[in-house]
């Protein structure tokens, strides 16, 4: 696969390099030559000097034979512009863009471009690291809002209905595996010893969330 991608900041660096040592032919874009500095020695990839959402920019890097395009400057703004470009002009089929701001992200999914809100992922990453969790992610949707995850319950909460659950750790159960058998839980679904419980929550709010269901549940009181 042909991909572009634009900003050679740390993100964009570690991209294109990953990007390379899986067998991708990759291009990097960066208004700021020092920038490929941060390339790995051996990165083989094309260097293009020049704003990432500059039409003649683009067609320098191969925008017109890319199958994937990434935005991952430090500018919210040049990144939506430039992912815009390559999939509304270019026609890439495959685009993300880098964006700071979690609520303009939301805006920019409706348009179909697929974003990463950088501030919910660090809000995870953090708790994550603080509370010494180490939960396995399932499924996250593209712009990284919204992650699935196996919650390891504490035992108190079997026989508690699930709905109590949910509202605990502000998620939503998506699935529940009961006995080697999916099932999908409605309001009177009642946890049972040996249950594999998925659930789906925002980032920012995921390690909470596991945090809390390894707590016993709330007092009736």
């Amino acid at each position: 696969m042909y991909v572009v991608v634009m900003g050679c900041g740390r993100v964009g660096a570690s991209l294109a390099g990953a990007l390379e040592r899986i067998g991708h032919e990759v291009a990097i874009i960066d208004r700021d030559e020092a920038a490929f500095l941060r390339l790995d020695p051996d990165f083989g990839g094309h260097r293009v000097v020049g704003m990432g959402f500059d039409r003649d920019v683009l067609v320098s890097a191969g925008i017109e034979k890319a199958e994937a395009f990434a935005a991952v400057s430090s500018g919210d703004n040049s990144n939506i512009i430039s992912a815009r470009v390559a999939r509304e002009t270019f026609g890439v089929d495959k685009v993300v863009a880098r964006i700071y701001d979690a609520k303009r992200a939301a805006v920019y999914e409706r348009l179909g471009i697929p974003t990463v809100a950088t501030v919910p992922w660090a809000t995870d990453r953090f708790l994550h690291n603080l509370l010494r969790d180490d939960p396995t992610t399932k499924w996250r949707d593209p712009s990284g809002s919204v992650a699935v995850v196996l919650l390891d319950f504490n035992d108190a909460w079997i026989g508690k209905k699930l709905s109590v659950l949910e509202e605990s750790t502000r998620s939503r159960a998506a699935f529940v595996i009961r006995f080697g058998v999916g099932l999908l839980p409605d309001k009177r679904t009642v946890i049972q010893a040996g249950d594999e419980v998925y659930v789906a929550a925002v980032s920012g709010t995921v390690a909470e969330a596991i945090a809390l269901a390894g707590n016993p549940p709330p007092s009736d009181d």
